[in-house]
């Protein structure tokens, strides 16, 4: 991806990150999907007061592309932390692998990103092996 493309989806991850509801962890954070077709997808964490009901930021965005019917994704950006980098949860691997994304971009800004490629982040995923029906 241009630098410019990805500086794009770091933007519009980080603006999700403003509408984090994180009551309990005070950690917002906002993540964006970029779709096959161009289209971006926007997300963010929505704490709950049981934990396991709460949802997080790239789970919220790859579900909102989803209900769209878009199945295909080339990138997902990560905006938390802006003194460290945030990488997804081990829930969020599994998800993000299950739908094929292939690289995330951990940003603590639109200039300062770390790259984690799909196999870097959860190696030997467990997967669908069957053929999908991608949209």
């Amino acid at each position: 991806m241009e630098t410019e493309e990805i500086q794009r989806l770091i933007r519009h991850a980080a603006e999700a990150r403003r509408h984090a509801y994180a009551p309990y962890s005070r950690f917002p954070v906002g993540a964006a999907v970029l779709t096959a077709d161009g289209r971006i997808f926007t997300g963010c964490n929505v704490e709950n007061a049981s934990y396991p009901a709460g949802l997080c930021a790239e789970r919220n965005a790859v579900g909102s592309a989803v209900a769209a019917g878009v199945t295909v994704f080339r990138a997902l950006a990560l905006c938390g932390s802006t003194e460290d980098y945030t990488t997804p949860c081990g829930l969020c691997r599994q998800f993000l692998a299950e739908f094929r994304v292939p690289v995330v971009y951990c940003a603590r800004s639109e200039e300062d990103y770390i790259v984690m490629a799909a196999e870097e982040l959860l190696p030997r995923a467990f997967g669908m092996d069957a053929e999908k029906g991608d949209k």
